[in-house]
């Protein structure tokens, strides 16, 4: 069964920013599938490259460990569209992920994805993102 683009980035959405499972995240990516954020800062657990559902798998484990600074996904406020290519296996996600802080404050922060798939997984994914600056009140 061939998955459509949506339900692929659904899928990958469901695992990481709505159960945080690093499992299921790396699941999705073929044996050799490769997560690179060339954005975020050397010492990030995303750092790089993430070559092999082994390496994915303990990145976004890390990742998922690290205490939230933005607060809980807001699914209703947040929103994405995606981007199909001249190339079936390529397409491009915007997202606008909104958060609910504990303090009663709203942030939102946009990134792109770029999905490269084989066999109805992801061989590649590029996300281009930046965490939000540290709160210096929580230390975080």
């Amino acid at each position: 069964m061939d998955l459509t683009h949506q339900e692929i980035f659904q899928r990958y959405v469901y695992a990481g920013a709505v159960t945080r499972d690093p499992d299921a995240i790396a699941a999705l990516f073929t044996e050799d599938g490769v997560y690179e954020a060339p954005l975020v800062p050397a010492g990030h657990p995303l750092h790089g490259r993430l070559v092999g559902r082994a390496a994915i798998r303990a990145g976004t484990s890390a990742y998922h460990q690290l205490p939230t600074h933005q607060g809980t996904v807001n699914l209703g406020r947040s929103a994405h569209l995606l981007h199909d290519t001249p190339d079936p296996g390529v397409f491009i996600a915007e997202i606008d992920v909104a958060f609910d802080g504990t303090d009663g404050r709203q942030t939102t922060m946009s990134l792109v994805q770029i999905f490269r798939l084989r066999a109805g997984q992801i061989a590649v994914l590029r996300d281009y993102f930046t965490e939000p600056p540290s709160d210096a009140s929580t230390g975080r």
